[in-house]
């Protein structure tokens, strides 16, 4: 029975594939391709031409890299330009060569110290599904190769077949498929087997960052985040009761409500967009100073603006100016007024110790305490500020959006992709459908032939790359509260996209269309259609399909080698660099971003790692080959990433390997879908008599697999996420500055950036200083360093004259003049705006903005008595191989608490009252004096004074305060 189906599918599509004996219509022959796109494809030249290809240019791009690199350290290395000794990776010499040596070299410790976690663990998952795909390299062409070559000469189905079809089980009847049950067994245990491995050592390596330095002394390790607080506990007092009903702990947490700022991140985006457009007006226009334009350039009005007129067009410059003013005027205003805001559903309560926070959160991660969410807080760059106001009802109905929008545009790209695969990627065949256009594909067919090997790659290309952004951008708006979860859905998104589409739709979309055909054409003809659905053959069609479009992907695995090496020689940044810098006008801005590292894309490189894994899982008893295709695309790309790792990108938001388990449970479901194609393959063609059997052997393999994820979950997780589940002895763990600690307010550090970020100023080249004034009519200079200076927001103790320690710089203006050789991102990564967008909270240039240390603006002092200052009561704790973080320490820069507006001092008593702490009785009171025992306020510098540090305090217990005067208390450093 098994043969007859395979027989007369066999004749079914050598009667597909011989001339038509009357000519067919376009509607038959549009359905003949949709149904078998690859029918008219020769598969095994196909292969041998992309493995040729592939191999040779990859040599070469290869090689090309090793003479550029030593000569274009700006693209080949950043990171070691900019990044500070402690995380700066080996140097490297100028041979050819040299790079090869350190890479090799290089173990998972240093990558740990060098690079954080996150890379680090994305080295070890690439490592990992190398060495899953060498294992099944062996058992693929050592053990399935044989069966299904001797499974199909056995039946001889398989005469005048190509070689690459004759390695596929599609020849194969009966007993020969308990090799792919087998197979299926050794898959899943493979698999299994190194995740148990990589899962044990990712657990080592979280209890070693928890362990850490680094982490011990930041401030959000020992902080929890709350969310969904309700309405009567909208306080200080509020927070600490619901971490207090949560567990009592030995220390008093210090906690902190947020304040809503409303409309001041949007005005201040706003800003920050308004002041690009004006820097790329005036790069634009400035060009060539000595030769301007006869016309100056226009704009329309931002429909915000209040004098917004449809279709009116006024003067750029003059425009965005004055634009900016008024911005700069509005922020200004409402971050004075932000006290005055009613309070939100959202603060932060931060403990002495980690392992008071840790614990708390342990006891509180399935409670809801008066309804609300305790969770250990992110690092404060991490978090989507937007998102944390939001209610349950608002997360769940964004959720449901969010989820429809992806199924839209899953469900359009499927018709798209399936059209691309049939038409543009082959012409030919819209050639047959289209008699106009077959003519002119006839009468240009060089031209064609260029538009063809084009424009199917450029349009998946764009689309690919625009979906990331579209997916993130979905995650914000369905309430993603970190940049981290928003990362982990967008993978998760990406890999059930590229799943669904690319890989079952596209590679069973013709067995499901013939399927379909058949059941409406026995419809047409008045036949019984329930016969037709039972015996439509859907599982061989399942089948045949699965096995004709197996070279496919065998040649596409080969072309990732081929992307492999253009990532690794930056051939995009490289090329688009070279023109922009030619051809376009870019901004100071804009050259100084591109001599910045970029930003690793994790979410996208785990998913194409994913994917990668998912088809050669799927495939390997289809086609072994595509087996050894794959470990070797992972050897290969194991070496090059750890270059790029080390040398070129760098992570911006640091979350301590919690991509972990994403990428544990997309593995396990790749050989759960692996079993699944082995079990429609037995269905097709297994013989009656062993197919109970057969099937029965395949069963048990997704509960193992269930049931080995339940393991690691309940042996490794809590491990990974929490570094105690209660309280460790004090005296045991890391020691650590309780002055220092206690100093750090949750208010100070988690306060809403709006309240405190730097405002741009516009960055305009130095060449064009000149013309400026008869450019701009408005003031250039401003001797008055006590307001607001033209659009300029930083701190008056960056503003420094160059050559002249102590000496403060004539201020600029509204405007910021760079030299040439300033336009590099050495001059810039301290700065506000650069390196949240280029090194996370700026950890890899020495000054991490979440560790505890006392000596900066937004720390506490304390004295022990000298004149000078500088002798602390408290140790401070400094990275000794961090050069800028032990200068920070040293000194020299004014002592004192800079507090962002609507935290702490807040002149309405009934919004905010003081600090509450328990007595000795366990009452709750407001007694201001009931904080002193803990000295978390004494001796602290006056708040808001415009003169900067005075000196040592007196010995009042509690310092006066003076209430703010200038704008400068609202844009301090926290």
């Amino acid at each position: 029975m098994g043969g007859s189906r395979v027989l007369h599918l066999l004749s079914s599509r050598a009667e597909a594939n011989a001339p038509a004996a009357t000519p067919i219509s376009a509607t038959e022959q549009f359905l003949r391709l949709v149904a078998d796109p690859f029918r008219s494809q020769q598969q095994q030249s196909a292969f041998l031409a992309s493995l040729y290809t592939s191999i040779g240019v990859t040599l070469i791009i290869a090689l090309a890299f090793c003479f550029v690199r030593p000569f274009n350290a700006i693209v080949y290395a950043p990171r070691l330009k900019h990044a500070d000794e402690k995380h700066s990776p080996p140097p490297l010499g100028k041979s050819p060569w040299a790079w090869i040596g350190p890479v090799f070299r290089t173990k998972e410790t240093m990558l740990v110290e060098k690079v954080g976690l996150d890379a680090a663990i994305f080295i070890r998952f690439t490592k990992m599904c190398r060495n899953i795909f060498l294992v099944l390299t062996v058992v693929g062409c050592g053990i399935l190769i044989p069966i299904n070559w001797l499974g199909g000469n056995e039946q001889k189905f398989n005469k005048g077949a190509a070689t690459l079809m004759k390695m596929t089980p599609q020849f194969m009847l009966g007993r020969w498929f308990w090799g792919l049950v087998i197979g299926a067994w050794i898959i899943d245990i493979t698999v299994c087997f190194f995740l148990w491995i990589n899962y044990r050592a990712v657990t080592r390596l979280r209890r070693e960052y928890f362990e850490s330095a680094e982490y011990q002394n930041s401030l959000h390790a020992r902080t929890l985040m709350l969310t969904e607080i309700p309405k009567t506990m909208r306080t200080d007092e509020g927070i600490m009761r619901i971490v207090d009903e949560v567990k009592n702990t030995t220390d008093l947490p210090r906690a902190a409500i947020a304040r809503n700022v409303k409309e001041l991140p949007d005005l201040i985006e706003e800003h920050e967009d308004h002041v690009k457009e004006l820097e790329s007006v005036l790069a634009k226009y400035l060009k060539n100073p000595d030769k301007l334009p006869s016309k100056r350039p226009t704009t329309k009005p931002s429909k915000k603006d209040l004098s917004y007129v449809k279709g009116k067009k006024v003067d750029a410059i003059e425009y965005l100016t004055n634009r900016i003013r008024h911005l700069e005027g509005r922020i200004r205003e409402v971050r004075g007024s932000v006290d005055q805001r009613n309070a939100m559903s959202y603060g932060f309560a931060s403990y002495e110790s980690v392992e008071e926070a840790h614990g708390v959160a342990y006891a509180g991660r399935k409670k809801h305490p008066q309804g609300s969410t305790v969770r250990l807080a992110p690092r404060p760059n991490d978090i989507i500020w937007n998102n944390l106001g939001l209610g349950k009802k608002a997360k769940r109905g964004k959720r449901i959006t969010n989820n429809f929008y992806v199924a839209l545009l899953t469900v359009f790209w499927t018709a798209c992709n399936a059209l691309l695969a049939v038409f543009v990627a082959n012409l030919s065949n819209l050639g047959q459908v289209w008699h106009g256009f077959d003519i002119q594909l006839h009468a240009n067919p060089k031209t064609w032939a260029v538009v063809q090997g084009v424009a199917s790659p450029a349009i998946t290309s764009a689309f690919y790359y625009f979906l990331p952004i579209i997916f993130r951008r979905l995650s914000i708006r369905a309430g993603d509260l970190t940049k981290t979860s928003r990362e982990r859905h967008v993978v998760h998104k990406l890999y059930a996209f590229f799943v669904f589409n690319n890989l079952i739709i596209f590679s069973l979309f013709g067995a499901l269309w013939g399927y379909v055909a058949a059941v409406i054409q026995a419809k047409n003809q008045n036949q019984d259609v329930l016969h037709a659905i039972r015996n439509g053959n859907i599982w061989n069609k399942v089948m045949i399909a699965l096995c004709s479009v197996s070279p496919f992907w065998i040649t596409w695995l080969l072309q990732r080698n081929l992307g492999a090496a253009i990532d690794l020689a930056q051939v995009v940044n490289l090329a688009w660099g070279s023109f922009a810098r030619r051809f376009l006008s870019p901004t100071p801005r804009q050259l100084i971003e591109w001599t910045a590292p970029p930003p690793f894309d994790y979410a996208s490189y785990y998913n194409y790692f994913l994917f990668y894994s998912t088809v050669a899982l799927c495939f390997a008893t289809l086609q072994p080959l595509v087996l050894p295709v794959t470990a070797f695309y992972f050897v290969l790309d194991s070496y090059l990433k750890t270059y790029l790792i080390l040398y070129v990108f760098v992570t911006k938001t640091e979350s301590g390997g919690q991509f972990w388990r994403v990428l544990f449970n997309r593995m396990l479901f790749a050989a759960f879908l692996s079993n699944v194609i082995i079990g429609a393959l037995v269905k097709a063609n297994a013989l009656p008599g062993n197919l109970i059997p057969m099937l029965g052997a395949l069963i048990p393999l997704p509960f193992v697999l269930a049931g080995f994820k339940w393991y690691c979950m309940r042996t490794y997780d809590d491990q990974i996420h929490y570094y105690t589940k209660g309280f460790i002895n004090k005296e045991a763990g890391v020691t650590s500055d309780t002055a220092s600690r206690r100093s750090n307010n949750p208010g100070i550090r988690f306060g809403h950036p709006a309240l405190y970020k730097p405002l741009m100023t516009p960055m305009v080249h130095a060449k064009a200083q000149h013309m400026l004034s008869q450019v701009y009519q408005g003031r250039l200079d401003d001797d008055d360093t006590t307001s607001l200076a033209g659009f300029s927001d930083t701190y008056n103790m960056s503003s420094m004259k160059k050559g002249a320690a102590g000496k403060k710089a004539k201020p600029s203006g509204p405007f910021e003049f760079v030299n040439e050789n300033e336009m590099n991102f050495e001059h810039f990564k301290n700065r506000e705006e650069f390196k949240t967008q280029f090194g996370g909270d700026g950890e890899m240039y020495g000054r991490p903005e979440d560790i505890i240390r006392s000596g900066t603006p937004s720390t506490y002092r304390h004295y022990s008595g000298e004149s000078d200052g500088r002798n602390l009561s408290g140790n401070s704790h400094t990275r000794s191989s961090s050069r800028d973080s032990d200068r920070t320490l040293d000194g020299g820069a004014p002592a004192g608490t800079v507090y962002p507006a609507g935290y702490h001092v807040t002149p309405s008593s009934h919004l905010r009252g003081i600090s509450p702490s328990p007595d000795r009785n366990g009452s709750w009171t407001a007694n201001n004096q009931s904080r002193t025992e803990l000295n978390l306020v004494q001796n602290a510098a006056p708040m808001g004074a415009s003169g900067g540090y005075r000196g040592p305090p007196s010995n009042q217990s509690t310092p006066d305060y003076e209430q703010p005067t200038n704008y400068d208390y609202f844009r301090g450093r926290r």
